[in-house]
């Protein structure tokens, strides 16, 4: 089973392309414009194992938001694209990763149902990380588990520097994602759910 998808999206404020394949090694090639997303949206892919594509070329005279928020919608539709029925799939996982001080836990659940629960918050004073407005961490996962139509809850349990936090942040949702996507062979091609359906 191939679990690859490709999409685009074009607005006013942004035009991106994602090509995502779920049961990769981890390499990407990520062009968004802004530095400190770049790197981690390489890190989603990268500590996922997840190979990513994306190039977005967005309103940076205005903002970052246009951007950030837009590719999480378009990288949260390939996803649920990629993902197809569900069959097989864990479905639950969460990893807590520590970067340094900072210590995060992500939680998700590919129930076909979006919601997304964020308690990152970054200390005061660090608004910015580069030319990343921290803020707009939350920004993207929250467009991500709408359109990927997955539950997410982010938890900030310690960290002191914003930048360690919101990196911690993406490899805690990266690992969580891989595990949860993983087939488990003992489900063969069941959804599983006793629905029968996410």
């Amino acid at each position: 089973m191939t679990r690859v998808a490709e999409r685009t999206r074009k607005t006013r404020e942004t035009e991106i392309t994602v090509r995502l394949e779920l049961d990769g090694t981890g390499e990407s090639t990520i062009e968004t414009g802004i530095g400190f997303f770049d790197h981690m949206l390489s890190a989603l892919a990268r500590h996922g194992m997840f190979d990513l594509e994306v190039r977005c070329a967005g309103d940076l005279h205005v903002d970052a938001h246009h951007t950030v928020e837009d590719v999480g919608i378009v990288l949260g539709a390939a996803f649920a694209e990629a993902l197809g029925e569900k069959r097989g799939v864990a479905r639950y996982a969460d990893a807590t990763v520590p970067l340094d001080e900072a210590l995060v836990r992500a939680v998700v659940d590919l129930s076909g149902r979006p919601f997304l629960h964020f308690a990152v918050d970054t200390p005061l004073g660090q608004p910015r990380i580069g030319d990343f407005d921290a803020a707009l961490s939350g920004e993207f996962w929250r467009a991500f588990a709408t359109e990927a139509r997955c539950t997410v809850h982010l938890d900030r349990i310690r960290g002191d520097n914003a930048h360690h936090i919101v990196e911690a942040t993406f490899k805690a949702a990266a690992r969580a994602l891989d595990a949860a996507t993983r087939i488990d062979p003992r489900r063969a091609e069941a959804v599983p759910s006793t629905k029968g359906v996410l």
